[in-house]
């Protein structure tokens, strides 16, 4: 749709005014020129002169008649010029006020021009002020737009940022607990596994202990035997079987000594340490050093130690005197092999 300034009261009455002006401004310039152009009118008398010419043949009482004429003419002459004279100034103030009422008229249109062409230019300028502030809110208004499409478009990045950053942290923590629940599994089955391990050890170290026990049992009981004999039995068995009784309680230390080692790495077989023994009569071992070393620090290490574990053999506190001074500080050989028994 095109745009239309309204026109004011003035505008619409501008031209109105101009035709009207106009009109009268011609009005004037006619009545102007037909005084202008009227010719002087002749002097009466030739007119007389010639009107007597003409009544000349005419009747006396016409002539006389037209004497009398002829002699008002002469008597009204001067007044006639008087009144021309009246008449032309007359025209000319009636010009004058025409010129000046065309002025007028022509300032006054002028006036009216310029006012029209001031509230034109002005409308002009409030259209021009009208279509920049136009231009002006359409521009703010697009900004605005544009500045909440940015801002809701960071909201959304933002929106979908945090969104990623909790399903990272939920699958991280569900992740987590995955690993946790697994690490508890390993864990519980490890345990279960060490306790299975612990129980088992622990039944084969009982049914090894058993087993040593009623051996040593065994063996206590057939060197009670001897032991509780009268003492020609005993020198008996000491002539016929001293070899033996030594050889048993032989055993029975190696026996409780191989119980508590602990095989290094580097024992080998055809190793031998040589161990020096102290005991005291109840069995009680005080003292065990190396006495001929294997060469391995090692292995002789582990063999003084599992001598000093024995701690006591409670069978030997049953020999007599004579039978346990040879075990009171005596020297006995220990190879990988015997004491892996």
């Amino acid at each position: 749709m095109r745009w239309q300034p309204e026109r004011s009261s003035a505008e619409s009455y501008f031209w109105p005014t101009v035709w009207a002006v106009g009109f009268h401004v011609l009005m004037f310039a006619m009545l102007f020129v037909s005084f202008a152009m009227t010719p002087d009118l002749p002097p009466a008398r030739p007119v007389v002169q010639a009107t007597l010419y003409k009544l000349q043949s005419q009747s006396k009482a016409t002539v006389q008649t037209n004497q009398k004429i002829a002699g008002e003419a002469i008597k009204t002459k001067a007044p006639s010029n008087q009144v021309e004279q009246l008449e032309q100034k007359k025209s000319e103030q009636d010009k004058l006020e025409v010129a000046k009422a065309a002025e007028q008229a022509e300032a006054k249109a002028e006036a009216v021009k310029e006012a029209a062409a001031a509230k034109a230019e002005a409308a002009e300028v409030k259209k021009v002020a009208d279509a920049a502030k136009a231009l002006e809110i359409k521009q703010l208004a697009d900004l605005a737009k544009k500045k909440s499409e940015e801002e809701k478009k960071k909201a959304e990045a933002e929106a979908e940022k945090k969104k990623a950053a909790d399903d990272a942290k939920k699958q991280k923590t569900e992740d987590d607990a995955k690993k946790k629940a697994v690490e508890e599994v390993k864990k519980k089955a490890a345990e279960a596994d060490k306790k299975k391990a612990a129980d088992d050890a622990k039944k084969k170290a009982a049914a090894e202990a058993s087993k040593r026990k009623a051996v040593e049992d065994k063996k206590a009981q057939a060197l009670a035997e001897l032991l509780s004999d009268s003492t020609d039995y005993q020198q008996t068995v000491a002539d016929t079987q001293g070899d033996d009784v030594a050889g048993s309680l032989d055993d029975l230390i190696n026996k409780s000594v191989s119980d508590n080692w602990t095989r290094p790495p580097s024992a080998r077989n055809g190793m031998s340490v040589q161990v020096q023994i102290e005991m005291l009569p109840d069995g009680t071992i005080t003292n065990a050093s190396v006495a001929r070393s294997s060469g391995d620090a090692a292995f002789d290490g582990s063999a003084v130690s599992a001598v000093r574990r024995v701690g006591r053999i409670p069978e030997m506190q049953k020999l007599s005197p004579s039978e346990f001074n040879p075990y009171r500080s005596f020297k006995t050989t220990f190879t990988p092999e015997d004491l892996a028994l």
